[in-house]
């Protein structure tokens, strides 16, 4: 029998990234009301879009597991950002999860360096 296994850091940013994605589709959801209500109104064709956007990012987390799933996430914020001349408040959505999914694949970057120069806690001799 081996010794403990060590934990493998890369699969914590799985969970975090797909955390980041149910609490977007909850945001971009959580705007419907908000252009409603504030804006003028909200047509069929931006409530549909919203959804599509919401639905998107939810199958998104199945995915993140794959190599390209990351990318895929990342993809969708400049899709939304895209989204700026249809309902303002998904450019603004889109804006502000860019940048926390800029952090997260810097810091995934940033844990991959340091694994592979073995100087990760998890890999120092005890």
């Amino acid at each position: 029998m081996s010794g403990p296994s060590r934990p493998d850091p890369m699969r914590s940013f799985v969970g975090v990234m797909s955390a980041a994605l149910v609490l977007e589709v909850i945001v971009v959801l959580l705007a419907l009301p908000v252009v409603a209500k504030l804006g003028g109104g909200l047509a069929t064709w931006q409530g549909v879009l919203v959804g599509v956007l919401a639905l998107l990012l939810l199958v998104t987390c199945a995915f993140l597991k794959r190599p390209w799933g990351r990318w895929v996430a990342a993809g969708l914020q400049v899709v939304l950002v895209a989204c700026w001349f249809a309902v303002v408040a998904l450019g603004v959505l889109g804006l502000v999860f860019g940048l926390v999914w800029a952090v997260l694949l810097w810091m995934r970057h940033d844990v991959a360096r340091r694994m592979a120069e073995g100087r990760l806690p998890s890999q120092q001799a005890e």
